[in-house]
């Protein structure tokens, strides 16, 4: 059953909504995604004085604001930030994304002015159990997967933290019998450390290189993503893939009850496996058949992991092994993650547009044994492409770009490591690269052929042609559907 021990609940009670009253706060980044206009409508209706600054325009933000016109005592600093505003205030409340090496939180911190994250004011604020997910990959998937599995036995789930939702202006949402499942991404866990949070139950998908370009360093990266478990009591519980190296050389510093996923049978521990097609549960006391492989309606090896983390999950807080299994079997698509948006003239197009790393791109080219046209590229991260530029060219029939640096790159690397010079070519030699998702979308149609699957799988960051990822695979969506 889930419960809040003793220590946690006495933590917890030290931040309630009732602190913000008559508070001067600084909001560090509106934002066009709607994070921090959840922030700003949240700490106005608790009585704090809100000054909201961004560097953006009013003009770049007119969305945001327009969201927020009906809320007074909000002061906007926009297109700068002031000095006074990081020191003169009761709390800063930055960005997720926004690192603590920037010049205006080290003012902030400097003179003894607490800055938090909408996540880090969350777990203080919440007073219900949370199921905490992260993962360099895969955490979004296993926390729908998780919320899916709750909502269907019958419980009451709030999903927070996907897919840029807000966060703290949907507290109202957590009602008695809530349980909170929550995505939490390396930057939201970075703020955990200074008030040792963790969550009750804490899922860890993988781990492995990524935002390079804002860690410099995968210690630095993983350390972040530590806060996961490394708060935790002994009480709670720590899930994880034991596929993974590093993460099992990590549980050492784990103070909760653990259990483990993996793909072959280990011999003690509680947790699940895979065995000869079928997924077992060792509950500690039995080790039972749970389902075969074959029934996970989700395609690729990686969302049998998904689904073994999520039904470790669910049987932590109490769901039955039936429950879980008949769940698992009604799991519906999950959107921008190798989500089939249509079948066209026997071409299948899948939307992977979440595959924002190498690694991810991989696993997204190997969930297919069909010929794939692949829609890769975009923005460079600074991460090894080596391995994924192999697998296209053992796994993949034709490519198209979309314009970007990291573009160019996987074009550079291609040249080198492909056999063929005909390979992934026009008829005039040179690599097929869009200006757009539209004009990439009328580029696979002259290449693919009944029987093959076109893939957006990009293993680069979306950003110059895009907003974000998901821009870029509701525009897929968009394009396909208009065939």
């Amino acid at each position: 059953m889930v419960s809040i021990d003793i220590d946690q609940e006495k933590r917890l009670t030290k931040m309630s909504p009732k602190w913000f009253d008559g508070k001067k706060i600084t909001v560090f980044g509106i934002g066009t995604l709607g994070g921090g206009v959840g922030t700003v409508r949240y700490l106005v209706e608790q009585g704090a004085h809100v000054i909201a600054t961004d560097l953006k325009s009013r003009e770049d933000l007119i969305e945001s604001l327009d969201k927020l016109k009906d809320l007074k005592n909000v002061t906007y600093v926009l297109g700068q930030h002031r000095r006074e505003d990081f020191i003169d205030v009761d709390m800063v409340i930055k960005t997720p994304s926004c690192p603590w090496t920037n010049e205006h939180i080290k003012l902030a911190l400097s003179k003894d002015v607490p800055v938090e994250t909408d996540a880090s004011l969350f777990f203080q604020l919440c007073k219900k159990p949370i199921i905490g997910i992260t993962g360099t990959k895969g955490k979004t998937t296993t926390s729908r997967i998780v919320y899916h599995l709750l909502k269907k036995s019958g419980k009451t789930p709030v999903l927070f933290g996907v897919e840029h939702l807000a966060v703290l202006d949907r507290l109202t949402y957590v009602k008695k019998n809530t349980i909170v499942v929550f995505e939490l991404s390396s930057w939201r866990l970075s703020s955990f450390a200074k008030n040792k949070l963790s969550p009750h139950i804490a899922v860890f998908t993988n781990i492995f290189p990524d935002h390079m370009d804002y860690y410099k360093s995968m210690e630095s990266y993983f350390a972040d993503k530590k806060n996961i478990f490394l708060h935790q009591r002994a009480r709670d519980y720590f899930i994880y893939n034991a596929d993974d190296a590093m993460l099992h050389e990590a549980v050492d510093e784990v103070p909760a009850h653990i259990r483990t996923a993996t793909s072959e049978r280990r011999n003690k521990g509680r947790g699940m496996f895979i065995e000869k097609g079928k997924i077992f549960l060792n509950d500690g006391i039995d080790t039972v058949p749970f389902m075969d492989v074959d029934e996970i309606p989700l395609r690729g090896r990686h969302n049998r992991m998904n689904v073994l983390l999520a039904a470790n999950a669910a049987h932590a807080v109490g769901l039955s092994v039936s429950d879980i299994r008949d769940g698992v079997a009604s799991l519906p698509q999950i959107p921008h993650r190798l989500e089939l948006v249509r079948e066209v003239g026997g071409i299948r197009y899948y939307n992977d547009t979440a595959a924002t790393n190498p690694d991810a791109a991989i696993v997204g080219i190997e969930a297919f044994d069909e010929p794939i046209i692949l829609i890769a590229g975009g923005a460079s991260k600074n991460l090894s492409i080596e391995e994924m530029m192999e697998c296209v060219v053992r796994g993949v029939k034709d490519i198209v770009f979309i314009k970007g640096e990291g573009s160019e790159r996987m074009m550079s690397r291609l040249t080198k490591v492909k056999k063929d010079k005909k390979q992934f070519v026009d008829s005039e030699g040179a690599y097929r690269v869009a200006e757009s998702m539209q004009e990439a979308i009328e580029m696979t149609r002259g290449i693919a052929s009944a029987g093959d699957v076109v893939l957006l799988s990009p293993g680069t960051s979306s950003f110059g042609v895009f907003k974000n990822e998901f821009d870029r695979g509701n525009q897929f969506r968009k394009y396909v559907e208009e065939i």
